[in-house]
Formats: C-alpha cells, sequence, structure tokens
C-alpha cells in the first residue's frame, strides 16, 4: 500500500513535462513577429514589425537589449551556439549578424528576394544557412566573397520549401514542393548523402512546410502539405537513396478540425512534438514515443500564430500571436499537506504507530543485503569536480563552452546631472553643494568651483600673532563650567 502511495506521489510531480497552462505575457516595444531562445534558453530574442530585435533576460523577464537595424519586418532570428552572435533576416531580403553583447553589426548582405529562414551552423559561428523565397538555399560563410548554392534532383525549375542543419552541422535537410526530402553534404554542398519521397495516398507529391531536427539529433519532423506530421528516424533518413520510401515512426494529425500547421518542432528533451494551427492559437502537444496527444493549449481567440518556441532545458513555450509574446508553463499547486516517514500523503492528522525497533541504536529487522550495500561514512565525497550537463552538451565528446554569453549585462541610463550651486554656510563657514558633479563646467564636465580657503599663517607671522592674541583674550572672558 505504501510503494502504491509512493509511485502515485512521484508520477503527480515528475511525471508532467510540458506546460499546462498560460503564465503571462512579454510586452514587447512592438508588434512581435517571431523569436528564438538560445542554446541555454537564458535569453530570447523577439523580432518585431518595425525591424527591431529585443533581446529579453528570459529568467528576470525583463528586456536585455534592444537592436536596431532592419527597416522591414524581421522574419527569422537564429543563435550561435556560444550566444555571442544573433542572425536575423527581413522581409526586404537584408541579412544581419550581430554581436551579441554590444549590439553592433558584423556582416550583412542584401538580397533581391524576400528570405524565409536564416540558420546559424551549429558549430560554425561564420557559416549560415540562408532560405530565399522560391529558390535554392544558399551557404553563406563571412570572409568569402561568393556563396554556394545548394542543388535539387528535379530539374532547374525545382526550388526548396525548406531547409535545416543537421545536429552536428555535418548535413543539410532540404524539402521540396514536390515532397522530396534531400540530405546534402555541408562541407561539399554538390553532393548528395541520400534522398527519399514521402509516402502519401494520393498520387501527386505535396509540399513540405518545415522541417526540424530534434536537439538530440535522433529524430526529425516533416510538417507537409497534407496536414499529417510525420516523424523519421535520422538514421533511416541518411541511408536511403534513389526512390527509396522510407516510413515514418509516427504520424500525428488533427481528425477533428483537419488544421493546418504553422510551426512544428520538438521539445528539449525530445520526448514531445508540438505544432502550432496556422488559422487559430492553439499548440497541441503529443508524446513522440506514443503518438498520444497530451495537451491543447489555447490562447486568445480569434488571433493567428505567427511563431512559437520550446525552452531548451524547461517545460516552457514561448508563442507569438496578435503582436504579443505568450509564455506557457506548468500549474502549480502548492500543497501544505503532511507525510508520513515514508513519504506518504496525509490530508488530516493520524496517530503514528512506532515500530518497536525504530529508535534503536542498531536495527535487528534490517536485513544482511542492505548492511553490504550500505554506503561507508568515511569515504570521501568529490565537492570540487564539476560534472558536465547533459542538457547543455549534445554531444559526448564535448564539454561545457566557457566562452558562452549567458546574459547580458544592463547598463543603466545616467541622467545629465544638474548644474551645480556652491552655497556658503554664513554660521560654519563651510561651502555646501545641492549636488555631487561638476560646477561651473557643467556638461564639459569641468572643476567645481570651489569656496576661497584661509591663507597660510606662516607666510604672515603679523597677523597669526594678533589672531592668537584675540584668541586667548575671547578664552579669558569665557564663562567657567560650573563643577
Amino acid at each position: 500500500m505504501a510503494l502504491s502511495s509512493n509511485m502515485e506521489f512521484f508520477l503527480d510531480s515528475f511525471g508532467q513535462n510540458f506546460p499546462a497552462e498560460n503564465n503571462g505575457t512579454l510586452d514587447c516595444i512592438s508588434i512581435a513577429l517571431s523569436c528564438a531562445f538560445n542554446r541555454q534558453g537564458t535569453l530570447l530574442a523577439v523580432g518585431c514589425n518595425d525591424g527591431r530585435i529585443c533581446i529579453w533576460d528570459f529568467t528576470t523577464r525583463s528586456v536585455a537589449k534592444i537592436i536596431s537595424g532592419h527597416v522591414h519586418p524581421v522574419s527569422s532570428l537564429s543563435w550561435s551556439r556560444n550566444g555571442q552572435r544573433l542572425a536575423s533576416s527581413s522581409t526586404d531580403g537584408k541579412v544581419c549578424v550581430w554581436e551579441t553583447l554590444t549590439g553592433e553589426i558584423v556582416w550583412h548582405f542584401n538580397f533581391s528576394v524576400v528570405i524565409m529562414r536564416v540558420q546559424c551552423h551549429p558549430r560554425n559561428m561564420d557559416q549560415y544557412l540562408i532560405l530565399p523565397f522560391k529558390q535554392m538555399g544558399i551557404v553563406l560563410t563571412i570572409g568569402r566573397k561568393s556563396f554556394d548554392r545548394l542543388r535539387g534532383e528535379d530539374g532547374a525549375d525545382d526550388y526548396h520549401t525548406c531547409v535545416t542543419y543537421s545536429r552536428r552541422g555535418d548535413f543539410i535537410l532540404t524539402g521540396n514542393q514536390k515532397g522530396r526530402i534531400v540530405v546534402i553534404r555541408s562541407d561539399n554542398v554538390s553532393t548528395i548523402q541520400s534522398s527519399f519521397q514521402i509516402v502519401t495516398q494520393a498520387q501527386t507529391g505535396i509540399p513540405i512546410r518545415t522541417l526540424e531536427v530534434s536537439r538530440r539529433g535522433e529524430n526529425m519532423v516533416v510538417n507537409a502539405g497534407d496536414k499529417v506530421i510525420r516523424i523519421y528516424k535520422i538514421a533511416d533518413v541518411l541511408q536511403g537513396h534513389g526512390h527509396t520510401e522510407i516510413e515514418p515512426s509516427q504520424r500525428l494529425q488533427d481528425l477533428v478540425n483537419k488544421n493546418v500547421w504553422k510551426k512544428v518542432f520538438f521539445s528539449g528533451d525530445g520526448e514531445y512534438v508540438c505544432a502550432g494551427s496556422s488559422r487559430t492559437h492553439q499548440l497541441y502537444i503529443w508524446e513522440n514515443f506514443t503518438g498520444t496527444l497530451v495537451k491543447i493549449l489555447t490562447g486568445t481567440k480569434g488571433e493567428t500564430l505567427m511563431d512559437a518556441a520550446w525552452h531548451p532545458i524547461r517545460p516552457i513555450i514561448v508563442s507569438v500571436s496578435g503582436g504579443i509574446v505568450s509564455i506557457w508553463s506548468q500549474t502549480h499547486v502548492e500543497n501544505w499537506s503532511a507525510f508520513t516517514p515514508d513519504f506518504r500523503e496525509l490530508d488530516e492528522n493520524v496517530e503514528y504507530e512506532e515500530r518497536e525497533s525504530e529508535f534503536d541504536m542498531e536495527d535487528e529487522d534490517k536485513s544482511v543485503t542492505m548492511e553490504v550495500d550500505e554506503q561507508d561514512e568515511n569515504d570521501d565525497v568529490d565537492v570540487v569536480t564539476l560534472e558536465k550537463n547533459a542538457a547543455y552538451c549534445s554531444s559526448d565528446e564535448e564539454e561545457d563552452d566557457p566562452t558562452a554569453v549567458l546574459f547580458i549585462p544592463v547598463i543603466p541610463e545616467i541622467e545629465e546631472p544638474e548644474m551645480d550651486n556652491w552655497l556658503a554656510d554664513v554660521s560654519s563657514g563651510t561651502a555646501a553643494s545641492i549636488a555631487s558633479g561638476s560646477g561651473k563646467g557643467g556638461k564639459g564636465g569641468g572643476e567645481a568651483k570651489r569656496p576661497k580657503t584661509k591663507k597660510d599663517p606662516a607666510a604672515q607671522p603679523g597677523q597669526a600673532k594678533r589672531s592668537r592674541l584675540d584668541s586667548e583674550s575671547a578664552g579669558s572672558k569665557r564663562a567657567p563650567r560650573p563643577h
């Protein structure tokens, strides 16, 4: 009985790993259109309608930096692996790369068409993947005068509808309007690693809207035009050749409303798949391994979802709809109940029955196997060595990056100081100022005008003698102190 109660307690506390309710909004400076988390989830970049980029400190829910570099709406955002750079694209065809700490531009290029997506290489922050509207994808490296254009399989009339990097950036996965997925090597864009066709009931091909790879790189989710979400194993995708048909591990869809999906992405641990409707502000969450719909998050009625992102570590989703950034998190209910020594929850007072050997120095009822497995109290515990955080390190051989930008220091805006006025205190003979700062120089920052000081008595002996006599005469006239 106690074991079953303990299992129920732990399942209720730690079993739910997805958001369940709205936890407030972020009031941006303008109409929000796109969003992206950095790798650690400490910073959130939001692209606005007026071309500005607002970087939020997600821990304190405050604005850390505002970058103004675009004139038209920001269409896509992407962080580098260490968070030192932020890439952005706008609808006027401008692609920019920014320094996160300073907000200065590192590189920019103007294309003649609308840029649908920009993505930083997972391992090289000087290489970027760009998708122009109704054109083939482009691989661009900072420092090179030319860029590499990706190739397709179906002739010159074909174009890419979505592109994305693999987890480590070794491959580039592309999808076209005919339902074909092509995997290209990133070190040599002319080499095709594999390709396959999406299996559909209709004979004609369907366009692929989005492609996303899980954070751990094991699965890939495909959002196609037939309103069905397909999940593939990356190992199976890399082995496809020619006209090979690969069966997806999961098929997810809304059988009731027949929703067309605007955005599809994985959770940080890859256990859940979230899809946002293109008609309403609704987020559907499925379990990846079973394909079970576990939650539907509904926002404000009448709004349309523009973008969404899952926090890399925590069960939090950020969605952009109606120009406002909404935050979805878990439901936290305060529980003031008590627990028994075996962690069984109590709703009311219960008389506790003490065991016979509970407070004995040596427990006679304890088994021999427990004594063998018991850890020695004299063993040294290592409290110095830092263990690798598996959530931050997506590769087994890598350590935490010491150069990663986790937070942006906020520089306070100091107002211009007013003109200082020095006032002479007649009673004390000292000078006081109303406020600290510069004096007559004011804005120039010159030296403050100080009150005149008394001359050195050593320079004028006669004057010093008179002042000494005056002080002695004044001291003789003083009234004696009462005893």
